[in-house]
């Protein structure tokens, strides 16, 4: 359990680099919104491809096989910035984003049932909260490791700063292949390492036959598209609204959104020994959809304030979901958990129809009313779940 929870930490330290990386990118290569932005859309493509040959593979060959495969391919992709970097080649960043993304199409689709299924079923939601609890600190530690490396102290940024991103992801890819050494070398047990016949087509055609399941894909979808859109541009959000503050600064408020992030992951765990899961989510989305409506019709300082603050309710969204959509499938968790990872395209899609709308109303601002409409789809989600009996 530690060891799986341990991954939770590692790919939020590469999810949440990227919200520096476009903040970077963007001056160093002269980027609209909308072509920093496929920063998000190659990064998420990764998973979308992967997710499935995740689930064949663990389905196979059992977690643990499908977690070392992940992890190998986590490392290539950091890697892979070297090359890029020497070249100064945007499409070479891309590339190596969406090899790292695959290595964490694995690692997501496998580590999140596993958690869920180590325990009673009827504290599946609490167990996953506790590990997910663990991502904001990679979220943290990843956004602390831009601000002090990546971004410069100045505001002039040439081209020769692209290296500045070797260090971190040189870091990362050592972490990432002890970790790999480490979990190859240690046993698991028998709900980690099982194998079976794979039956993708079977196991796919009959989640398409379950709507409660598919809502659940689109909830995920939408959640993963609003969580990425806001943190991908809140840097460049508050370069807007406080332009005094500076781009270094403005990452450090990143990093005390995602330490609320962090704090709402533990408190909503708590939380969730008296409160049932679809009942908190409701309320939580609800709250973030008025403050991402705040920060897409006010501005200003108190647009910020509330866009910030939008993490503490977004804590419990993904494991909730996840966790929701997967109850009772059965044998079909495997490929069920595939499709949730699948919807995380949404970071890819939102983000890039983000992009978009601020290049086009040349208002960042006004394209904080995706989330808005994201997180209210959440909330739907959750209005389903309402009435559902505890697991067990």
């Amino acid at each position: 359990m530690i060891l799986v929870t341990g991954l939770f930490f590692l790919w939020g330290v590469a999810n949440n680099l990227n919200d520096v990386l476009i903040a970077h990118f963007r001056h160093v290569f002269t980027l609209s919104d909308f072509q920093s932005g496929l920063i998000q859309s190659a990064f998420y493509l990764g998973y979308f491809c992967f997710a499935i040959p995740a689930a064949l593979t663990m389905t196979r060959f059992g977690y643990k096989a499908g977690v070392v495969t992940g992890l190998g391919l986590f490392a290539t992709g950091a890697l892979l910035f070297w090359p890029a970097a020497l070249a100064l080649s945007y499409p070479m960043f891309l590339f190596a984003l969406f090899v790292l993304a695959s290595g964490l199409a694995f690692l997501e689709t496998a580590a999140n049932p596993m958690v869920a299924t180590l325990g009673p079923p009827e504290d599946a939601e609490r167990r996953l909260n506790f590990a997910q609890s663990f991502n904001p600190l990679g979220a943290i530690t990843g956004v602390a490791l831009g601000a002090s490396l990546i971004l410069p102290a100045t505001a002039g940024e040439g081209p020769e700063t692209v290296r500045n991103v070797l260090l971190p992801y040189s870091l990362i890819a050592g972490v990432v292949l002890l970790w790999a050494i480490l979990l190859a070398r240690t046993p698991f047990p028998p709900v980690a390492t099982e194998e079976r016949s794979a039956h993708p087509l079977s196991d796919f055609g009959a989640l398409l036959r379950k709507p409660r399941y598919l809502a659940g894909v689109c909830a995920q979808f939408a959640y993963v598209g609003a969580q990425v859109g806001v943190w991908s541009y809140l840097i460049r959000y508050i370069g807007v609204a406080l332009p005094d503050l500076g781009q270094r600064n403005a990452a450090w408020l990143l990093t005390f959104s995602l330490v609320l992030f962090m704090l709402g992951r533990f408190t909503g765990t708590a939380l969730l020994a008296r409160v049932r899961g679809a009942r908190l989510m409701l309320l939580f989305a609800a709250i973030d959809t008025v403050l991402c409506l705040i920060g897409a019709l006010i501005g200003g300082g108190i647009g910020v304030a509330a866009l910030v603050a939008t993490s503490f309710c977004m804590s419990i969204m993904f494991p909730t979901i996840f966790v929701l959509a997967l109850r009772g499938l059965g044998p079909l968790t495997k490929s069920a958990s595939a499709m949730l990872v699948m919807a995380i395209i949404g970071g890819a899609a939102f983000t890039a129809l983000m992009g978009w709308i601020s290049d086009s109303s040349h208002s960042i601002a006004t394209a904080m009313l995706v989330p808005a409409g994201c997180f209210a789809v959440v909330g739907l989600f959750s209005m389903l779940h309402l009435r559902d009996r505890p697991a067990g």
